[in-house]
């Protein structure tokens, strides 16, 4: 059954043969017009044939295409019997009216389909598909609509000159909005698409024939008409039919090469035929010139719009989740921190983390887990308002900025996002689901908080969920803070967490050489006093996090797979830090010490200013420091060569000179680096 869509083009084509392998005279006139319909009609009756075995949806886009071809049937039925019955070659006649009236149901078609495939609204598509079209409409205008208009024929061979084009243009833009719409291409769209160029190609001929009065029925135009209608039925004879109006999951497709060229060379039609006319001393077209332009000089400052409107959401969106990125909502977290402050407070701050995400990855593999994700993403979306920002936050979590929230209502949505997740397996495959719950940590604003407060509270009541079993909702405050002494005694904590992973890496006293060069440069960079103590403090602490890396991982060489492991320490060491009351900007440092000036770091991608400036101190130090005690010439070259790339140029520049003033004198790091622990 798979190929016959292949034996229904083969037995076509035979067919096409034998039309005009018929010997001329009265006797092939049976021949022509029997095997001319049939082609024509068996389309029909192969897109009824597919509509009752593939059974696709949605059915109404072949529907109308099959009812279309029907109609077409009808009036090729019409036209050959006036021609070669009653010898009738009157034009128009009641065939072209038949001709003409499956343009519409044709149309609409094609329009269904289109807007099924597509992914989403994708405005870059349209912009083509009409500019193309204006290209189009300009050339039948020079070629066929403005010399109709201008010659001296009956008002009706007039119109039906002019209707046929338009009919066309009509059609083609349609036809480009389904080739620009994305989704898979797959043998079905393929004839489809090879059905509609026929049309589009053998219709214009046919104008033009008959303009120049040189059309005769039975010349190589039927060959088009016919093949067209062959693809037509073999489209929807093949399998891949029942899936063509399926909507895509991927993105819509760039602006290819290929694609930027034929738009290029059409945005140049209009001049280049303007110079053809200018040499032969014709200049009729000129207000269809000027109007094409101007159309086309609008579409591509619209293009041109909505390319930078697409850069900026991808810039905003992850790639994963198609969620806003963690870098997104910090900044809109910050511009509501500000509003908040002018109008009063009515916000919250939700963080969603995965339960026993690692276990998942595990267990099934990353790619399942990428699927995890992806789909909790799809949940909680529909679990938000529109408006509201949703966030990746970072590699299994998840943030929300709630508006317009009262503080009695926080609770329920807490416990909605966590039920919306919680409430169904997540399909991994054939047969394979897994059961996934998240804990939620939610804080209220007051007004007077900073962002990074918001966060740290959030996430306090995050870990109280977790605390309590997992799969739970928690609801903190950035009032509920231990006294002043409770904070001394975590700072103590981490210190000796600090001098505990020391030791562990061979490297002790590291840290605090690495706090000291630090404090040495943020000073002399003139940064305030609050910012050098946070920068000391993040260089001492900065490694808090292998406390969470096993030893064959820490002190071994890595592996592959030792890799990933090893990367968590950052996430680890500024979750340990956030647990400290007045640690939130010091926990944001230390996440990231590991990104790179040219956003290749990890974990979250960071790039630039991007960076903050303490995090980007600390690990120019750090790089002077895994090298300074072996050989200080060798870590000058460490630096100069991460210039740009994994260092601040400016602060490398203000690194060496201090360096070479001699003011670093007496700041030696006390420890190498440890034989397992990830490079920079």
């Amino acid at each position: 059954m798979r190929s016959l869509w292949v034996g229904y083009l083969v037995v076509g084509g035979l067919l096409i043969c034998a039309y005009y392998a018929a010997p001329d005279g009265p006797a092939q006139v049976p021949v022509r017009l029997v095997t001319y319909c049939a082609v024509s009609a068996s389309a029909a009756l192969a897109v009824a044939w597919g509509l009752a075995r593939h059974r696709p949806r949605p059915a109404l886009p072949w529907i109308l295409l099959g009812l279309s071809q029907a109609v077409y049937a009808l009036a090729d039925v019409i036209f050959y019997v006036a021609h070669y019955v009653l010898d009738d070659t009157s034009y128009p006649s009641l065939a072209d009216a038949a001709y003409v009236g499956h343009y519409p149901l044709a149309v609409a078609g094609i329009v269904l389909l289109a807007r099924r495939r597509r992914s989403g609204p994708e405005l870059a598509g349209l912009i083509d598909a009409l500019s193309l079209t204006a290209v189009a409409g300009l050339l039948s205008w020079v070629m066929i609509i403005g010399p109709q208009s201008r010659a001296d024929t009956p008002a009706l061979v007039k119109a039906a000159s002019l209707t046929y084009p338009l009919m066309d243009l009509a059609l083609l833009l349609v036809a480009l909005r389904l080739v620009f719409a994305g989704g898979r291409r797959s043998g079905a769209f393929v004839l489809l698409v090879g059905w509609l160029a026929a049309i589009l190609a053998a219709d214009t001929l046919y104008v033009l024939q008959r303009l120049s009065g040189d059309y005769a029925a039975g010349n190589f135009l039927d060959a088009i008409w016919l093949a067209g209608n062959l693809a037509l039925g073999a489209s929807a004879l093949h399998p891949s039919m029942r899936r063509l109006g399926v909507r895509s999951t991927a993105p819509p497709a760039s602006l290819s090469w290929l694609r930027l060229a034929v738009l290029c060379a059409g945005a140049l039609v209009a001049p280049a035929l303007l110079l053809l006319q200018h040499a032969r001393g014709e200049l009729r077209d000129v207000p269809a010139y000027a109007i094409a332009c101007a159309i086309l000089f609008g579409l591509t400052v619209a293009r041109l719009a909505v390319i930078a409107i697409d850069q900026r959401r991808l810039a905003n969106t992850d790639g994963l989740t198609q969620l806003y990125t963690r870098r997104y909502f910090e900044s809109r977290l910050d511009s509501e921190v500000e509003r908040a402050g002018r109008e009063g407070p009515a916000f919250a701050v939700l963080i969603v983390d995965v339960d026993h995400f690692k276990a998942i990855n595990d267990t099934y593999g990353h790619p399942a887990g990428d699927r995890v994700l992806a789909e909790i993403a799809h949940r909680l979306r529909g679990a938000v308002r529109s408006g509201e920002v949703l966030a990746r936050y970072g590699g299994e979590e998840f943030a929300l900025l709630a508006q317009d929230v009262a503080a009695a209502d926080l609770p329920s949505l807490a416990d909605r996002l966590r039920r919306t997740v919680a409430e169904a397996e997540i399909a991994l495959g054939p047969g394979e689901s897994v059961k996934v719950t998240v804990s939620v940590g939610a804080v209220m604003s007051t007004g007077q908080d900073s962002g990074a407060a918001l966060v740290a509270a959030a996430d306090r009541a995050l870990y109280r969920a977790k605390a309590a079993g997992r799969d739970r909702a928690a609801v903190g405050s950035c009032d509920d803070v231990p006294a002043r002494r409770s904070t001394d005694v975590g700072s103590d904590f981490l210190y000796r967490i600090a001098d505990l992973v020391e030791q562990r890496m061979g490297r002790v006293g590291h840290g605090a050489a690495v706090a000291d060069w630090a404090q040495v440069l943020a000073t002399a960079l003139g940064l305030d006093q609050a910012t050098v103590a946070r920068a000391r403090r993040a260089a001492r602490l900065a490694h808090i996090g292998a406390i969470m890396v096993p030893n064959d991982v820490l002190l071994d060489p890595l592996t592959p797979d030792d890799h990933g492991l090893a990367r968590m320490h950052p996430v680890a060491g500024s979750r340990l830090a956030l647990v400290v009351p007045d640690h939130a900007e010091v926990a944001q440092v230390i996440r990231q010490l590991h990104e790179r000036w040219d956003g290749t770091g990890w974990p979250d991608g960071l790039a630039g200013a991007d960076i903050r400036v303490e995090a980007r101190i600390v690990a120019l130090c750090e790089g002077w420091a895994s090298v300074a005690a072996g050989c200080p010439d060798a870590a000058r070259e460490h630096l100069l060569s991460g210039r740009g790339t994994r260092f601040d140029p400016e602060l490398v520049d203000a690194f060496l000179a201090l360096d070479e003033d001699e003011r670093l004198l007496g700041v030696r790091s006390r420890g190498g680096p440890g034989r397992g622990y990830p490079p920079r």
